[in-house]
């Protein structure tokens, strides 16, 4: 692919025609999800309202929350306090946290509404999540054991990419409670994964298994992606966000230029219109793209400009792609000609190995696109 870049720099004009298309396309289902959420991807384009029990649940919250500070609007504030109280009643109740996942959860529903707000009980509810977390880390091995049951065999010592997006919770506990141990079992896990999960040529496996009797790696695997060897798409744009906030939360150089060097992969391996396919073994063809990891990787480039000097041409580079596959979602991939759908965006993939959400919209596709446009938008502070 010809790495060259346009240099697109939306105007005023378009950026607010995209915000305010998503932020109508989030009002109008306000009604549908104030006590549910949206399942984590769409039937026949339209999300089906759940319980806030799946990893997932957090995405509508935090696009709320976005929302909120597109455009402050009392409809939205009331939908958020719904979704805050759902989300503090399952943290009571041990509903659904048996996951790495809790960091995802969390971060965009209580750490966003401390940022936001500075509500102290959002922030003891997210340094409870962050002790939930923690009881998933295996000192031995030195990571946070994605799923199951912490002593079930087939479970023990797995770790997957996703987790680096989860690792903010802990951060964010730490450096509100003055308590190392979050902080220092995050840094654990992520330079596990920097060693393990990523391979040489700057691609990753989606999992990992350690041996947690002795601390020792095992070997790699994939969940989601086409084979053990290839590159998951969207396991590779949380690799590249996940990375770029762990250099945020510690200044570590290591993780920024991890990030740097999984990005240049991840690039050279787009398609014409910027939108990756849902492996990155593949570059052109009939396999369906990944909407939703084009917006992740979108925001992680995004992240990783902030940190680099005005000298780095790779500023200038990644700042520039990033726009490009903004642009490339916002004229091609988004729900504006598809008004049957509840969704944002069109063309995403849940789990293709499974058949589960394939071309269609997935709630963390709809929440990274609207991060995207915000970051644009304004000075953003992560709720990551």
């Amino acid at each position: 692919m010809n790495e060259s870049v346009c240099g697109i720099i939306p105007d005023k004009e378009w950026l607010n025609t995209e915000l305010q298309f998503t932020y109508q396309k989030i009002i109008s289902n306000l009604d549908t999800f104030t006590d549910n959420v949206p399942s984590p991807a769409s039937k026949n384009l339209q999300y089906i309202p759940e319980e806030n029990t799946d990893w997932t649940a957090s995405f509508w919250v935090g696009m709320l929350w976005l929302c909120w500070e597109y455009k402050q609007d009392g409809r939205i504030a009331a939908v958020i306090q719904k979704q805050m109280g759902a989300f503090q009643n399952r943290l009571e109740n041990d509903i659904g946290l048996h996951t790495h996942d809790v960091g995802f959860l969390y971060s965009l529903s209580a750490v966003a509404a401390y940022r936001l707000t500075r509500d102290r009980r959002a922030k003891d509810m997210a340094v409870k999540a962050a002790d939930k977390l923690m009881e998933r880390y295996s000192e031995t091995a030195g990571i946070f054991q994605a799923w199951g049951e912490m002593d079930d065999p087939g479970a023990q010592g797995r770790m997957i990419i996703d987790c680096n997006m989860n690792l903010p919770l802990l951060y964010f506990a730490s450096e509100q409670t003055g308590d190392p141990k979050y902080h220092i079992a995050a840094v654990r896990h992520a330079d596990q994964a920097k060693k393990y999960l990523v391979r040489s040529d700057g691609t990753t496996f989606h999992t990992f298994y350690m041996d947690v009797i002795t601390g020792g790696p095992r070997f790699g695997r994939t969940h989601q992606g086409y084979s053990d060897d290839s590159c998951w798409a969207r396991g590779q744009a949380w690799a590249i966000y996940g990375f770029a906030l762990s250099y945020l939360h510690t200044g570590d150089i290591s993780y920024l230029e991890t990030a740097c060097r999984l990005a240049d992969y991840f690039i050279s391996r787009l398609p014409g219109d910027w939108v990756c396919y849902w492996d990155l073994v593949f570059t052109d063809g009939d396999e369906e793209r990944d909407s939703s990891a084009a917006s992740i990787v979108a925001c992680g480039l995004l992240e990783i400009a902030k940190h680099l000097p005005l000298s780095d041409p790779r500023r200038g580079k990644y700042e520039n792609i990033a726009l490009s596959i903004i642009r490339s979602l916002a004229d091609c991939y988004t729900t504006k000609n598809t008004p049957q759908s509840n969704g944002l965006l069109l063309h995403a993939v849940y789990a293709k190995p499974e058949n589960r959400g394939v071309d269609e919209c997935c709630i963390w596709g709809d929440y990274f696109y609207l991060e995207a446009l915000i970051r644009l938008y304004k000075i953003w502070y992560p709720y990551w």
